[in-house]
């Protein structure tokens, strides 16, 4: 039973650890731990500078994943296109909500934070933390979408920021 489990990732494969985004597998290691012997995934966050070792018998459960399919990625991309749902709630409820879905490790989650905080040129000024989480998530859904497509984050980006501009009319 465990020996199945652990052959779902291995080291090389890119993978999605809900609160870092996209890392890779660096290795696989056991390390003896309060005297039990575990088996590790040491993950690379290269952007973020931080490794990090997570059992690899609670990958599964703690939200580690493979990358998005393509099919994910594009229902993020449709996500991206539909009409900004912002709700009445107060800033901070709305705020913790946004951190939620951003820490879901969900990529349609993510494309919808993007989605409601996207402001155009000619729209209000966002506050501090307004654009924070905005940051947040879309370097989250940008380099998933670039390590689904090999590794190209400029392109990514491009093609995130090509969507979002699509679907504000143009001022007249």
């Amino acid at each position: 039973m465990t020996k199945s489990k652990k052959s779902e990732f291995r080291p090389n494969d890119y993978v999605v650890y809900p609160a870092h985004g996209v890392g890779q597998i660096v290795s696989i290691e056991e390390q003896e731990i309060a005297g039990i012997t575990l088996e590790l995934f040491v993950i690379s966050f290269e952007k973020d500078k931080m490794t990090l070792r997570v059992p690899t018998h609670k990958a599964t459960e703690i939200g580690m994943r493979s990358l998005s399919s393509p099919d994910v990625v594009s229902q993020a991309m449709k996500t991206l296109k539909g009409k900004a749902k912002v709700k009445k709630a107060m800033w901070s409820r709305r705020a913790q909500e946004y951190e939620q879905k951003i820490n879901s490790g969900d990529l349609i989650a993510i494309a919808e934070v993007v989605r409601d905080l996207h402001r155009a040129d000619d729209q209000r000024e966002q506050s501090y933390s307004e654009r924070q989480l905005y940051e947040a998530a879309l370097e989250r859904l940008t380099r998933e979408v670039a390590a689904t497509s090999g590794g190209d984050e400029l392109a990514a980006a491009k093609q995130i920021g090509d969507v979002l501009t699509s679907r504000t009319p143009a001022a007249a």
